[in-house]
């Protein structure tokens, strides 16, 4: 099992590389929650089961995938990746809300 550690390294370093997964947790969680709101307008206006279904999938795999990979670093990258999805996600359904009906 491959184990990255954040031992002996310099504390920019580690901040830089914490700022990264802080980063690709945001854009993460921007293409998460988007998808999600294409695919419930799909779901909404009777679209194509298959192609919704399937985003569906691709949606939860590249989320465990990701997240999966930050866990291999240690826990504090996998803790400030999920944050960056759950700031992603405030921001997505804040503007979501003000162009919804």
């Amino acid at each position: 099992m491959i184990s990255l550690s954040f031992n002996g390294l310099p504390t920019w370093a580690m901040a830089v590389s914490l700022a990264a997964h802080l980063a690709a947790g945001i854009m993460l969680g921007v293409v998460y929650f988007r998808s999600l709101w294409w695919n419930a307008r799909r779901v909404t206006e009777g679209a194509r089961v298959a192609t919704t279904i399937a985003v569906m999938i691709g949606r939860f795999v590249v989320l465990g995938v990701l997240l999966t990979l930050a866990s291999l670093e240690g826990a504090l990258p996998l803790l400030v990746m999920a944050l960056g999805v759950l700031i992603a996600r405030s921001v997505v359904m804040r503007r979501i809300r003000e162009i919804a009906p």
